[in-house]
């Protein structure tokens, strides 16, 4: 059963809705531990003081700011308690807006929000309302003692929410302007823009999140279920991709629209995603080698979380 990490009240107007926020996501990462080299002895690190070597005691250790060079302004727990954002069980939906409106890049972390108990006529009515308006609401709260700005949107049935990044933030796209002074973009020619588009097109399909895998990690588990069997491991070298030249543009463009209807023909139109032919070969050898592994890519899930 799924455990809430925060509960409050989505507030807007006079309206009041009990919700228990929820983890939208599972990160699969693939977890090891620091061991010495030999033996296999597990490695703990400890807090040392820089003057001495000596091992300082967590509740020895406070906050500082360095405000210059090897100048400090230290805070205490008190002090830092009392600028903490005071601890409101309420999450406060300032605006609705458009969902186009926001730039995917201020967007952090997804959750889920759940009715609390007694609340489910009013989530209901709250989801239904927002789906007939198509609009995302903008809104503010606190979660592990941090003032959080996000996004409430539905999802089916279900309200998600997102925390944003604040717009300070986000860095600008003028703040590069130093990285294109020596070379700046030209503007592309007419007949290499169209041809992009038409590749792009040819290359466009529906979104399927299913249908996109961690490549690296199941190679990773693959070889560490190897290893932990006394196998062999022999790695071949992986050949990078050459960025394409300014002279062969055009050249590149039509040569990947060939591979594209190509494969479009071999599979009498029936690709859902057909991907253009790359120089290097490790990528699609990487693909191959996923798709026909995946009853023992299962195994050696199970096998390495039982081994951490």
């Amino acid at each position: 059963m799924a455990r809430a990490i925060w509960s409050g009240s989505i507030s807007f107007g006079l309206l009041n809705v009990p919700v228990k926020l929820y983890s939208a996501v599972s990160k699969q990462t693939v977890r090891f531990r620091e061991l010495r080299e030999g033996d296999s002895s597990r490695v703990k690190h400890k807090r040392v003081a820089e003057s001495d070597g000596k091992e300082v005691p967590y509740e020895k250790i406070v906050k500082g700011y360095e405000y210059a060079p090897e100048q400090y302004v230290v805070l205490t727990k008190d002090e830092l308690s009392e600028l903490e954002p005071q601890r409101s069980r309420a999450i406060e939906i300032q605006d609705f807006v458009d969902l186009d409106d926001i730039d995917p890049i201020y967007f952090e972390q997804p959750y889920y929000l759940g009715p609390d108990k007694g609340a489910e006529r009013a989530y209901a009515l709250l989801v239904q309302a927002m789906k007939d308006a198509r609009k995302v609401a903008v809104a503010r709260f606190v979660l592990r003692n941090k003032e959080h700005l996000a996004a409430i949107r539905p999802m089916d049935d279900v309200l998600t929410l997102t925390t944003m990044r604040f717009h300070d933030e986000v860095t600008s796209p003028k703040d590069l302007d130093d990285v294109f002074d020596d070379a700046k973009p030209k503007k592309p020619e007419q007949k290499e823009l169209a041809m992009a588009k038409q590749l792009i097109e040819s290359l466009t399909s529906d979104f399927k999140p299913d249908s996109y895998h961690d490549e690296y990690r199941e190679e990773l588990l693959d070889l560490l279920e190897s290893k932990a069997a006394g196998k062999d491991v022999v790695s071949a070298p992986s050949e990078e991709p050459k960025p394409t030249k300014a002279p062969d543009l055009m050249a590149a463009l039509e040569e990947s629209l060939a591979a594209v209807k190509g494969d479009e023909a071999a599979t009498d139109g029936k690709a859902s995603k057909p991907k253009a032919k790359a120089k290097s070969s490790s990528k699609s050898k990487s693909s191959s080698k996923s798709k026909s592994s995946n009853g023992r890519k299962s195994t050696a899930r199970k096998k390495t979380k039982a081994k951490a």
